[in-house]
């Protein structure tokens, strides 16, 4: 399990994280390939942001991301040839019989896309607290596929958030850590969106 990392003195967040979703590489001339293992060691590093948020109303959330993130990889390790990049792991998985990682793939997509929607929403709206950008998020998000029982967890969460001066001040210093986010977000979403176009193809469907 990722845990939160001591911010350097004139530092951010940024600056604790094992992997950021920036130094991905995306492949664009195969496909948009997403390297599995880069990709898997930066979601795990944004687990982290949850224990920032200071809650423990987040944990649930977080553990439901680390759970996925431990199906992908268990894939990766039991057939690493096949599983260079995320689009070759699930269409390898799934030429098996088998869907395990390509769920766990698409709820951690899921997850992601809830919390990039979060932070976007919250650097775009100035005035709006945490928790409103968080119930925004969610509700455009995972809650249409949660069941009722899982949905009060997710909410508690979204009640949990503090204030966002607080968060902020949490992230190191907040101007540098709002430039940061901005270009964490962009890599963040590109991959997302690469991730949901490819999970709506057919063959990557069970």
């Amino acid at each position: 399990m990722a845990f939160q990392a001591a911010i350097p003195p004139d530092g951010t967040w940024f600056d604790t994280l094992k992997k950021s979703f920036v130094n991905v590489p995306v492949d664009s001339s195969n496909g948009n390939a997403i390297p599995t293992s880069d990709f898997l060691e930066a979601s795990e590093s944004l687990t982290t942001l949850f224990d920032l948020l200071g809650s423990l109303a987040f944990t649930p959330v977080k553990n439901d991301m680390i759970g996925n993130i431990k199906k992908v990889r268990d894939r990766q390790l039991a057939s690493p040839d096949d599983s260079s990049t995320l689009q070759s792991l699930v269409l390898n998985e799934l030429k098996s019989k088998k869907h395990t990682a390509a769920e766990g793939l698409l709820w951690l997509a899921r997850g992601l896309d809830f919390t990039s929607q979060a932070l976007r929403h919250t650097l775009q709206n100035p005035d709006a607290e945490l928790s409103t950008s968080f119930r925004t998020a969610y509700t455009g998000t995972l809650k249409p596929h949660h069941s009722f029982l899982v949905k009060p967890v997710f909410s508690a969460a979204m009640s949990a958030t503090p204030y966002k001066k607080d968060f902020y001040a949490k992230m190191g210093v907040e101007e540098k850590a709002k430039v940061e986010l901005g270009k964490w977000l962009d890599a963040l979403e590109e991959q997302v969106k690469i991730l949901k176009e490819f999970q709506e193809r057919k063959e990557a469907k069970w």
